[in-house]
């Protein structure tokens, strides 16, 4: 059963009791993120997260730490480009002191100066890892010459730069202006009752004051067009290859013949690209491809590390798999294996309270509204072979094409078959 209720001041709370289910989960969820920030604001929707474990009025960094362990309990967070999360797990029984933790994180940090130095040397430490670790820095490099010159391409870390020279004042002007309760939603799955909820939510979240107007996001606008190839030469063992075209905001009716072509084209393993580039000829260990959707624009990307001499082979097998699902309609069983595919690993992640707390919090910020499982389900046996074909001849084109490599690669070769890589 899923319940809603919201305070004077616009903050929401949600919730899904689960029969029979010992643990409960609850997340506060801020609909703001890296997108919102300015050029020299990057990477503090990300900093702020970090600092609102470091300590409060009445608990120190320490303490926050020691008291969700003592429940038995896991207390984090997490940035995107649209929202930042911060939630909990716990026995149900124990949820007033995880109520009360997470309450007084998010409402009554100090963001203490020598926490804050101490914390920007372990993000700067964080971006390190991040560009130490190829297959995660040619996803991010990806992710950024999509989008570039729009605040989806930056990256949601930030910079050396930003990070290291960023100021309290800063940090604290940015949370007071995007953790307004306008963009609160407060949402727990599992265990709970909703009115023992509001009750334990109402004192502290109620009081929260407007604040002032919200800045306007800026839109995507239109892709820039015209293919982009990257080399990125680096010692590394194997060649990675990351594809991107154009994919889908988040709330499109489209959504989920994305989802099922998705799912053919490489996402599990018996894709097209799995079959073709591993078992058949064993050009890959890792090939898949995933789906990133924002609130109005979105991509499908593709990865796939290869030794030096075939990355070129293995960047034609991709575009010719691509090109295949444009002009070629699915098979039925294809497209059934596929649907029943999804829709499995949707029923099988309600297994925890956390999945549950997640997907409901995700359904009111994309949607407004809980959609049902029977919606989601129905969505999905809707698929056609015709809306996928059409889909991907309206997705898979050279103007948004983007083509990163990295490792150790041969210019020359890329350089001579760049004209024939396309779509």
């Amino acid at each position: 059963m899923v319940q809603e209720t919201t305070f004077d001041n616009g903050v929401r709370v949600v919730t899904q009791q689960v029969p029979g289910m010992h643990t409960v989960s609850i997340g506060v969820w801020v609909s703001n993120g890296a997108r919102c920030e300015q050029p020299s604001e990057h990477g503090t929707a990300h900093f702020i997260e970090h600092l609102l474990f470091k300590g409060t009025h009445r608990r120190t960094a320490r303490q926050i730490t020691r008291e969700i362990d003592s429940l038995g309990g896991v207390l984090n967070a997490f940035t995107s480009y649209e929202y930042v999360c911060y939630y909990a797990k716990a026995l149900a029984r124990t949820l007033p002191q995880v109520v009360d933790i997470l309450s007084d994180m998010f409402l009554h940090s100090t963001f203490p100066a020598d926490e804050i130095e101490k914390e920007r040397k372990v993000v700067l430490q964080e971006i390190k890892m991040r560009d130490d670790a190829p297959e995660e820095s040619i996803h991010d490099r990806l992710h950024q010459s999509f989008w570039k010159g729009h605040p989806l391409g930056h990256p949601i870390l930030g910079t050396d730069q930003i990070i290291g020279s960023i100021t309290r004042d800063t940090i604290l002007e940015f949370r007071n202006h995007w953790y307004r309760p306008s963009e609160i939603l407060i949402a727990a799955a599992g265990g709970v009752e909703h009115h023992v909820l509001v009750e334990l939510l109402q004192e502290s979240f109620s009081c929260l004051q407007p604040g002032e107007p919200r800045r306007t996001l800026q839109p995507h606008g239109r892709l820039a067009t015209g293919r982009v190839m990257e080399l990125c030469e680096r010692d590394l063992e194997q060649t990675l290859i990351c594809l991107g075209t154009e994919g889908l905001p988040t709330s499109s009716p489209e959504r989920y013949s994305l989802m099922v072509l998705n799912a053919i084209l490489g996402g599990g393993m018996s894709s097209r690209l799995f079959e073709e580039i591993r078992e058949k000829r064993g050009l890959a260990y890792s090939v898949y491809s995933y789906v990133s959707s924002f609130a109005d624009a979105g991509t499908l990307s593709i990865y796939a590390g290869s030794e030096r001499e075939r990355s070129c082979e293995a960047v034609t097998i991709i575009l010719e798999e691509m090109s295949r699902l444009r002009d070629e309609a699915v098979p039925q069983d294809e497209l059934e294996a596929a649907r029943e595919q999804i829709k499995g690993k949707i029923l099988m992640s309600l297994e925890s309270s956390d999945s549950y707390m997640s997907r409901l919090a995700r359904s009111y910020l994309n949607f407004g509204r809980y959609q049902p499982l029977d919606e989601i389900m129905a969505g999905f046996d809707a698929v056609t072979a015709g809306d996928l074909q059409q889909l991907s001849a309206r997705l898979f084109r050279d103007e948004t094409l983007n083509i990163q490599v990295m490792g150790k690669v041969d210019p020359h070769c890329f350089a001579e078959k760049s004209g024939r890589i396309t779509l």
